[in-house]
């Protein structure tokens, strides 16, 4: 279910990236700052759409362990977690400390990310417990 969030939430920030569009941002006022950053593509592409691919990834892989209830699918999730994590946490970096703004829509990108790292970890060790 994170992951789905994580990527409907992606998705609509790509989608507002290639209309043109900056998001409102209610809680915070640095979505526009943060979101026309140089920071906010890599090599013309918006930061959003990789993130998108990376839930759609884990939700595919999560709907592939419940149809075919393979540790290994798990353990590939578990694996894939952390580049997640390690980016979120780059991307709050430069948040706080470079462009000394702040995204909501970033920030619970981030928060999804780091609780889908912490699952994972929680997968890992489930399945050292249970080998």
């Amino acid at each position: 279910m994170l992951a789905i969030v994580g990527f409907v939430e992606s998705t609509y920030l790509t989608a507002e990236h290639f209309r043109g569009e900056i998001p409102p941002c209610t809680i915070v006022t640095g979505c526009e700052t943060v979101l026309t950053s140089k920071y906010s593509t890599v090599a013309g592409i918006p930061v959003a759409l990789f993130g998108a691919l990376y839930y759609l990834f884990l939700a595919i892989l999560a709907v592939l362990f419940l149809d075919k209830k393979q540790t290994s699918i798990l353990r590939l999730i578990a694996r894939v977690t952390p580049l997640g994590f390690l980016a979120s946490a780059f991307f709050v970096y430069l948040q706080v400390f470079v462009i000394k703004e702040i995204c909501v829509y970033c920030m619970t990108s981030a928060v999804i990310s780091t609780m889908l790292f912490l699952i994972g970890i929680y997968i890992i060790k489930l399945i050292k417990i249970r080998v």
